[in-house]
């Protein structure tokens, strides 16, 4: 997971790429969105805004043709990060939804207002539950996919 202070960070780091961009169109368009409500720009991004306490998961989350980028709005939360190969599968991939789901542990993180997290496919994550908190959660497919400072 890469962790950027704000998003003019993100925007420098990322700002080649037509996924990218669109990333940043995305969260330039957050005044027009209704909470709860799925978007989408071209075939590259679906994203929407998420308001309240994500539901304390038992497992870890893993997906493959997508990866998630959380930028945060409001508040602060816990997130459970581990390299896939650490953690023991419990539900197989699948296609469909893109979700495959482990159980271990992992490493904790705070993530706050203001951060932009990048999850990367190669690890899994859980959120805890633990504060109220709202974010623009964006789905960006692997295609082109490149991440800078690995």
């Amino acid at each position: 997971m890469i962790i950027l202070d704000n998003l003019d960070h993100f925007k420098s780091m990322y700002r080649d790429g037509r996924k990218w961009n669109r990333c940043i169109e995305a969260i330039e368009n957050i005044g027009n969105l209704k909470d709860g409500v799925m978007y989408s720009i071209g075939d590259s991004l679906v994203y929407m805004i998420a308001d309240g306490v994500a539901a304390n998961t038992e497992h870890f989350e893993g997906n493959r043709r997508y990866f998630d980028v959380h930028y945060y709005l409001e508040g602060r939360e816990t997130v459970e990060v581990a390299d896939k190969p650490e953690l023991e599968l419990v539900h197989a991939y699948v296609d469909e939804t893109d979700r495959e789901y482990l159980t271990g542990h992992g490493e904790m993180k705070q993530l706050c207002e203001g951060q932009v997290a990048v999850f990367d496919n190669s690890k899994a994550y859980r959120f805890h539950g633990d504060n109220r908190v709202r974010k623009v959660i964006l789905k960006v497919t692997i295609e082109d996919g490149y991440f800078l400072n690995k």
